[in-house]
């Protein structure tokens, strides 16, 4: 731990503090001078676990804003944007509808409860969390455990993914987890058991006796990771480095699983430039089948290009989660890994880019940006022996 950079880190969530919430980034760029749900409640989860009691309260009222601003129906707003008129703008997602933003929700309320003991704000927000998961089993469609996410409708808002996509299942289990941890329900708990089987029977080939998709079940071929979505065309078989963070936090897998996906996340991470994970792996080409939707996901300019943003580009808060994921069994290499986070976070005299390019190690994405500082700091407490509730 470099602790010039870890105090740059914590005045960079202080610099984007507002008193509706943690905004995106402290650069005055008006689409991220908003509370966003999962940037805040990443925000939020690096300052319970500092300890930083402005912090935890600026947290608090990330939660707040979100709860006030939520959908009828029970949509977490991706982003409320608070204008100098004082009116506001509810955004619940761009081209597509945003799922993760509940689990994300959840998960915050549920941490921030268990660290400050405030119960009374967990009763406060009982009913937009049950709202919430009531959402999310209709978003099923065929109650079959698994949500359904469209393109663009998570983090990877550019991304090819879509269908029952990995990374929203594990969030929303954790989600469960979290809820069932302070509110203890026979009812979540055998949701829980049931959505953890079907994950762990689905997303890696093996002897899965009653497959989600059969005939794409069949034809699947073993590999040492989780897969990134089922969809009804099959399987899209790319690593995502989010996903499987957070299933190593989750410990899903056996044991011999687990290893042979930390064996394979370390061969990767230590094979390329940064030694750091990308988003995704591989990368999709121009001359991919692929490379159309990819090319045409994006509402205002392409910014995927083969090893940037989410096509293979590097995210220090990603790799904040990885670290955390594996602090446990591997300090020696969270240790590794926080220092490249913190390398990449103190370029351009601490500048906290978005992300980088892969290949190059070039900069990419917007300055100052308040998830690249908090995945720091989660690292960095989690190989201390902080933990969330998971």
């Amino acid at each position: 731990m470099n602790l010039v950079i870890y105090n740059k880190a914590i005045s960079m969530l202080h610099a984007a503090s507002s008193k509706n919430g943690f905004l995106a980034s402290a650069e005055a760029i008006s689409n991220y001078k908003r509370v966003w749900a999962r940037d805040g409640v990443i925000c939020g989860l690096a300052a319970l676990l500092d300890g930083d009691e402005k912090l935890i309260s600026i947290f608090k009222n990330t939660l707040t804003t979100l709860a006030n601003h939520q959908h009828e129906l029970g949509h977490i707003p991706s982003n409320v944007y608070f204008k100098e008129n004082k009116q506001t703008q509810v955004s619940f997602g761009g081209l597509a509808g945003r799922v993760d933003t509940i689990s994300w929700f959840i998960i915050g309320v549920c941490n921030y409860t268990n660290s400050t003991k405030d119960t009374a704000f967990f009763t406060k927000m009982k009913t937009p969390i049950e709202k919430g998961l009531s959402l999310l089993n209709a978003w099923e469609f065929n109650n079959n455990h698994l949500v359904y996410v469209p393109r663009s409708g998570n983090w990877a808002d550019e991304y090819i993914t879509e269908g029952h996509i990995f990374y929203d299942q594990v969030l929303r289990l954790w989600a469960l987890r979290c809820f069932n941890q302070i509110e203890n329900s026979q009812h979540i708990s055998e949701k829980i058991n049931r959505v953890t089987a079907i994950i762990e029977e689905n997303y890696t080939s093996g002897t899965s006796l009653h497959p989600f998709h059969p005939r794409a079940y069949k034809t699947l071929k073993k590999k040492p990771y989780w897969m990134a979505s089922i969809n009804p065309s099959g399987y899209q078989t790319m690593f995502d480095a989010f996903g499987n963070s957070i299933a190593l936090l989750l410990e899903l897998g056996d044991d011999t699983f687990r290893t042979n996906q930390i064996i394979y996340m370390e061969k990767l991470r230590k094979s390329l430039k940064l030694k750091l994970l990308p988003a995704f792996w591989d990368p999709i080409f121009p001359e991919d089948e692929q490379w159309k939707l990819l090319e045409n996901n994006c509402k205002y300019e392409f910014r995927n290009i083969p090893y940037e943003f989410h096509n293979g580009g590097t995210w220090q808060m990603v790799n904040g989660f990885y670290s955390m994921s594996i602090s446990e069994e591997k300090p020696d290499v969270a240790e590794e890994i926080i220092a490249g986070i913190e390398m990449l976070n103190s370029e351009e005299d601490y500048s906290f880019y978005e992300n980088f390019n892969t290949q190059t190690g070039a900069a990419t994405g917007v300055k100052y940006c308040t998830w690249s500082a908090a995945g720091q700091i989660i690292a960095t407490q989690s190989n201390k022996g902080k933990t969330f509730l998971k």
